[in-house]
């Protein structure tokens, strides 16, 4: 019950009921696309019941006591969603993990752990990131792996903004570095690990990003098809824009859009 094509808007068309969106890297040196995001906010996010952030909404997250100047009109632009009555629901990505309860409280988001499973519209699904499922970049599991623990973050979180802002520049960079590097593949999730996330959860829906390779996957078994749909980053800063969601209606009907409202395959 996928949608393929776009439909003309009529007043029998199903509500949609849920959004999802990721891996908008939302910084200042990238103005038009956080209009994009905003304007998603306006025309898509209102009018939908709830609203899936699944990670690097944020090009980097240092702390909540970052919360000024740019970052403060897309806490803004969030809460004023919020404010509609539209559940905000966030998981965190890579780059953002250390949004916490300041940042909820400020934008009216609703924190998720990764993975998490959600029932919408009669559909069963397994929510998540996708970072944790890339097991085959052994260098970034590891990293991963320290970030994400309380200690590390204590100390982090410890030290000044100033030096919080250093210390990301320096791996944002050296992430850069190693990408360069590595083989595609290595960057995208492990076919095991996709299907251990779903046997731990027993879905058979899957929604994440991160990979930056949007696209719907089919895996068929014995029992029910396995689907698993990847979530496009953003970029509207560059000569051809680049985005886009998933929405899913009242009657259960999951479609993929991009950055210029048209259904997707």
């Amino acid at each position: 019950m996928d949608a393929t094509q776009a439909a003309p808007a009529s007043a029998a068309q199903p509500a949609t009921v849920a959004l999802f969106i990721s891996d908008l890297h939302l910084q200042a040196s990238m103005p038009r696309t956080t209009l994009a995001f905003f304007h998603f906010l306006n025309q898509q996010a209102t009018r939908t019941r709830q609203l899936y952030l699944l990670g690097d909404i944020f090009e980097y997250w240092a702390g909540d006591d970052d919360i000024e100047a740019f970052n403060r009109q897309v806490v803004d632009a969030i809460r004023a969603v919020s404010n509609t009555g539209v559940e905000i629901f966030w998981i965190a990505g890579n780059r953002d993990f250390l949004a916490g309860s300041a940042f909820a409280k400020a934008s009216g988001v609703i924190l998720l752990p990764d993975p998490f499973v959600a029932c919408i519209a009669g559909r069963r699904l397994v929510l998540t990131h996708g970072d944790a499922q890339c097991t085959d970049d052994i260098a970034y599991m590891a990293f991963r792996s320290q970030v994400r623990q309380p200690e590390w973050q204590k100390e982090f979180l410890a030290r000044s903004l100033e030096q919080r802002k250093a210390i990301i520049a320096s791996l944002r960079q050296g992430s850069r570095d190693a990408q360069r590097d590595k083989a595609d593949d290595i960057m995208d999730v492990n076919a095991d690990a996709i299907a251990s996330l779903y046997e731990a959860t027993a879905t058979n829906i899957m929604i994440h990003g991160h990979t930056h390779r949007p696209a719907r996957h089919v895996i068929s078994g014995k029992g029910a098809d396995r689907v698993r749909y990847v979530l496009p980053d953003w970029d509207c800063d560059t000569i051809t824009a680049r985005g886009g969601w998933i929405a899913i209606t009242a009657d259960g009907t999951i479609t993929r859009f991009g950055i210029d409202g048209l259904a997707l395959p």
